[in-house]
């Protein structure tokens, strides 16, 4: 994952309405912290931000531009608006070179599993503690042929050099099993039907 600059600046206003002028001016709120330093509170820019969010995925780490000097950082919340869909706020946390962090990233289902089967995916993140800038974008898992009966745990996933688990080794995270015939469908769906007529 690669570092990508961004120009910060100090916020001295807070509360609702100083994010509100804050977001209007085209900046987005930021928190800074960690390593035991009094939290920073910053204006990052929101064009900017949100394409370092699309292209490099919640984990993104920033080199902040501030006050003259820099600062690492990594993404460590994006609270997004809910109906309006844009960035309200960002935690970030403060970073150094070869710090190990641990941080959720995307599970990604490849393949196709054997005919007759339904997949269904228990964990679509998963923890793992790696290097601040050698954060995985995401981990594939294939189920190509994979038969019903399958499960494949967090201890199966292949994990990049450096990466490490930060979960139970035995925590699910896809199983494979036999897809319900048409018959058994038709069979759950008419249960509640039958239940109906009883209790009329």
């Amino acid at each position: 994952m690669s570092e990508v600059r961004l120009a910060a600046e100090q916020r001295t206003e807070f509360g609702k309405g100083a994010a509100r002028r804050t977001r209007r001016a085209g900046k987005i709120p930021a928190v800074l912290y960690g390593h035991g330093s009094d939290p920073k509170h910053l204006a990052l820019p929101a064009l900017e931000f949100a394409r370092v969010v699309r292209e490099h995925g919640q984990n993104a780490v920033l080199t902040l531009a501030l006050d003259g000097g820099s600062e690492l950082a990594l993404t460590k919340t994006v609270t997004t608006h809910p109906i309006k869909n844009y960035i309200e706020h960002v935690d970030l946390l403060l970073v150094q070179r070869g710090e190990k962090v641990t941080v959720d990233v995307p599970v990604v289902v490849t393949g196709e599993a054997a005919s007759g089967t339904l997949v269904t995916q228990d964990a679509t993140t998963i923890s793992v503690e790696a290097e601040a800038l050698h954060i995985p974008e995401q981990v594939e898992v294939s189920i190509e042929g994979k038969e019903a009966g399958t499960q494949i745990h967090a201890g199966d996933l292949t994990l990049p050099s450096g990466v490490t688990l930060a979960v139970d080794a035995d925590a699910l995270i896809v199983a494979v099993n036999e897809a319900p015939s048409a018959s058994q469908l038709e069979g759950e769906e008419a249960a509640p039907a039958a239940e109906a007529t009883e209790e009329s």
